[in-house]
């Protein structure tokens, strides 16, 4: 187990050159079944959770590498029922591969995805849609694994909430099938629309990406393709939060406002001068940031849930009094305790609001108990008097591409040590 001791840091500068998103690359691998030929993807991080997707594809049999941020997969011959659980425990992003794997091989039997604990985020409507589409979904509660009968037809699914990981594995089960798919009350996030340019450049049909009413056209087969997927916005707006920490003058390249718009509004109500640019996009500050009255996470285009632990953070040391309430995950706030350690005054109002006053905060030994948590305590911590140790380093590591790394290049003194 490892963990990052984190020093006081005065500001950062320089220049971080965005890569692939997690969010973006993890149902693109599992799209990557659905051809027989061969499929690049260049630009990736090396994530802990894109290796385990990448395990798990070599489970069923595809054929992967990676290799300085290009991945390489080929599912010419894959067997379902060869499926590692173990990894399909780890991830919660395991779950993309039942689509695909049902358009392919018409059947499938995969271990309930794990992941982050952040709250319920169970898969009814993953296996509800998949019904529509016509497939017998058969569950087992005491082994925790659901088996799945039958390729998708084409039919009408209504989702009732815009689950982003439902409409993506939809998309992919009704790929290459024989008839149309409708898919009401999709998700709209930027991830969706680039799994759905993936798909199209494999040869699909698919329309609407990007809106709450998408459209596929069953395609008999896809072929191979070499893509490169979006640029990471939850890792930018990471960055953004972090000149917001300790001021400074960092250029994002890479970054994409349009996918920002909720994020940039408040960090601009902030005060942080921020400038959209053609390929990047450029975040200065000088002195103290100011409150933000009122945030409320949104499925996009609100205000990520992903970006919340990072702008609560860059609040905890903002002149006056902030609410941050949470409308996604009920467990998201865990990551307040550890930033109370740090002697941040921040006080949550039931299980869904945060009401945060500025302070200086002070070094202490903190535990990351999941992803954008244990990043915010991480930013925090760049600010703290002293010393910080942040340990779950496993959990941090899942979203970054050497998160201590990066931000060292733009000044902050982090080292990472093993534990015994």
């Amino acid at each position: 187990m490892d963990a990052l001791v984190v020093s006081k840091c005065n500001k950062l500068s320089g220049k971080i050159n965005l890569y692939g998103a997690k969010n973006a690359i993890l149902p693109i691998l599992a799209a990557c079944v659905l051809t027989s030929d061969e499929v690049q993807l260049c630009g990736c991080p090396h994530l802990s959770d894109i290796d385990d997707m990448l395990a798990i594809i070599a489970s069923i049999g595809g054929k992967v590498s990676f290799n300085r941020g290009q991945i390489s997969v080929c599912c010419k011959a894959i067997n379902p029922y060869t499926i590692d659980h173990a990894l399909m425990r780890k991830i919660r992003s395991s779950v993309f591969i039942l689509g695909p794997l049902l358009s392919r091989c018409g059947e499938a039997e995969i271990a309930l995805p794990g992941g982050c604990e952040i709250g319920q985020r169970p898969i009814d409507l993953h296996l509800g849609g998949l019904k529509i589409l016509g497939v017998d979904v058969e569950e087992s509660p005491y082994k925790n694994t659901v088996r799945c009968k039958g390729r998708p037809r084409g039919g009408i699914v209504r989702l009732k909430y815009p689950s982003v990981g439902a409409t993506e594995n939809l998309m992919m089960a009704a790929a290459i099938g024989t008839q149309k798919t409708v898919i009401y009350g999709a998700a709209k996030e930027p991830e969706i629309v680039d799994l759905a340019m993936f798909l199209n450049t494999l040869g699909a049909r698919v329309f609407g990406a990007g809106t709450d009413l998408i459209v596929v056209e069953g395609k008999g087969r896809l072929h191979g393709a070499r893509y490169k997927p979006v640029p990471d916005r939850i890792v930018a707006g990471t960055y953004m939060a972090a000149v917001g920490v300790v001021g400074g003058d960092v250029y994002i390249e890479g970054a994409i406002g349009d996918h920002l718009d909720a994020a940039l509004h408040k960090f601009r109500i902030m005060g942080l001068d921020i400038e959209e640019e053609q390929r990047g996009i450029r975040v200065r500050q000088n002195g103290r940031v100011k409150a933000v009255k009122q945030t409320v996470t949104l499925p996009y285009p609100g205000f990520a849930t992903d970006l919340q632990p990072l702008l609560v953070a860059a609040l905890c040391g903002a002149e006056g009094e902030s609410v941050v309430t949470e409308t996604l995950f009920e467990n998201r706030f865990r990551y307040v305790y550890q930033l109370q350690r740090m002697g941040a005054d921040v006080i949550l109002d039931g299980c869904n609001s945060a009401i945060i006053k500025g302070k200086s905060l002070f070094g202490a030994d903190v535990y990351a108990q999941d992803l954008r948590g244990g990043a915010a305590l991480v930013i925090a911590a760049l600010s703290a008097d002293g010393q910080s140790t942040v340990s779950g380093v496993e959990y941090i590591d899942r979203g970054y591409q050497s998160l201590s790394d990066e931000l060292n290049s733009l000044g902050a003194n982090i080292k990472r040590l093993t534990l015994k």
